[in-house]
């Protein structure tokens, strides 16, 4: 969800008010990916690069995570969506972080749409992660070396129990990954838009799906016609 602050700041508005302006747009494609049938959507919302933002941005971004989750929550519960951070938990503040784990506590039973959102997310970091938790069971001797396949390292992912990305939505002419989802996004479409994220309504959605639906999917030697 890139480009906030190049909205704002072409508009002469601070910073901040891009974010703002992008909760709403979360707002409406949270509800209208759930309506659409979509089985899991996942939000890139905060980096584990974006620590290095100006302190007041970040204090100001990790308020609007927590009243944007508390102002949600009620609602997506209703519509039955599971809520789940995606994400290094240590070293996250305790209010942002309960905010968070309340939301998963929650929702955890509902069989609806998984709302994913990326926060203190870094793929390299994830699959680093991935790497020590099975290194630790192989010098356990719970785990030998050979029995180390595709399915383990995606159980050992933050994503694990989640269907791998069919789409990749890149906002505000960024051409770019960006750290995000490396492993998952093997064989996932990409889609690039220059528009802003305060910009990407729901008839840019719409517009990616469409364009996702005439899409020959390859899986190797695989095709499929979505």
């Amino acid at each position: 969800m890139d480009g906030n602050g190049r909205w704002a700041q072409s508009r002469n508005l601070p910073r901040t008010s891009g974010h703002l302006e992008g909760v709403k747009r979360v707002d409406e494609l949270v509800d209208v990916a759930n309506k659409r049938g979509i089985e899991a959507l996942t939000l890139y919302a905060f980096s584990t690069e974006n620590w290095s933002r100006p302190d007041q941005e970040v204090s100001m971004l990790m308020r609007t995570f927590i009243e944007a989750v508390k102002f949600k929550l009620k609602d997506i519960h209703q519509q039955g969506v599971r809520f789940r951070m995606l994400g290094r938990k240590k070293n996250v503040t305790k209010p942002v972080l309960s905010a968070f784990e309340h939301g998963e506590k929650l929702t955890e039973n509902n069989t609806g749409m998984f709302l994913n959102i990326a926060f203190n997310y870094g793929s390299r970091l994830e699959i680093l992660d991935a790497i020590q938790s099975i290194a630790a069971d192989v010098k356990a001797g719970t785990c030998e070396p050979e029995d180390i396949d595709e399915k383990l390292v995606s159980d050992r992912l933050y994503t694990a129990g989640l269907p791998d990305p069919d789409l990749l939505i890149r906002t505000s002419g960024e051409l770019r990954i960006s750290n995000f989802l490396l492993w998952q996004l093997s064989y996932a479409e990409f889609y690039f838009t220059d528009k802003c994220w305060p910009e990407f309504t729901i008839e840019e959605f719409d517009k990616a799906l469409l364009d996702y639906a005439q899409r020959e999917r390859r899986f190797g030697d695989v095709k499929e016609k979505r």
